[in-house]
């Protein structure tokens, strides 16, 4: 019996983050390392990272973001749940405690998972191939019904599914970094059903890239532990 073909795709978030990790980034496309990228579209390298994806003909998907940097929605035009006093996204663990807390207002994550999926198609000229979540904001309670809401109407039917099994079981893992890894596990395996019945098709990782940070960034442009 013929085995089920099984494709790798090997994804780089991060791109438009700035130009040297956007550099390292398209040098492993070029050659063959990765097969596609996740655009941060509030990155200080949006509009330039943009245009290296066109003129590389880049598999390209939108890196959903709530949790650094500002927005591109209404929410940077005034006060909202999503930002600092300082107008800031209140940080990988800020916005996680915010959303524990029901502090987060979910038609504000609405509004800013529209605008960045608006801004992608002003930057690209088309839909993304898949949409994630930077820092896996996409399978936290509340924010993946949105998230499947929002993905669904916009008709992007790929996403990622942070399972990575026997994660919370790496004792050389420091403290706070395995709690956080149990915890995106914990979240992502409750997103299944809204994931699900949204009709999209989840993209489990079935390694972890496990180098120092630095090196990371210098050769691979910004490939890292789905749980960093």
């Amino acid at each position: 019996m013929a085995r089920p073909r099984v494709r790798l795709v090997v994804t780089a978030d991060d791109f438009g983050y700035c130009p040297r990790r956007d550099e390292g980034i398209v040098e492993a496309f070029l050659a063959g390392a990765v097969t596609s990228v996740s655009l941060l579209v509030n990155g200080a390298a949006a509009e330039s990272a943009a245009e290296l994806a066109r003129r590389h003909h880049i598999p390209t998907g939108l890196h959903a973001n709530l949790s650094e940097g500002r927005p591109v929605g209404p929410a940077r035009h005034g006060t909202s749940s999503l930002l600092s006093p300082e107008g800031f996204f209140l940080g990988k663990m800020g916005f996680r405690e915010a959303v524990a807390a029901g502090d987060v207002d979910m038609p504000q994550v609405r509004e800013e998972l529209e605008a960045q999926l608006s801004r992608f198609r002003e930057l690209l000229g088309s839909d993304p191939t898949h949409v994630d979540g930077h820092q896996h904001v996409h399978v936290l309670p509340g924010v993946c019904q949105v998230f499947a809401e929002a993905l669904q109407v916009c008709g992007v039917r790929f996403t990622r599914l942070p399972l990575e099994r026997g994660v919370g079981g790496c004792t050389w893992l420091e403290a706070p970094a395995r709690a956080f890894a149990c915890a995106v596990e914990r979240d992502a395996r409750a997103a299944v059903g809204p994931f699900s019945r949204h009709g999209l098709s989840l993209a489990l990782p079935t390694a972890v890239l496990l180098v120092p940070a630095a090196d990371a960034l210098a050769s691979t442009g910004g490939l890292m532990p789905s749980w960093a």
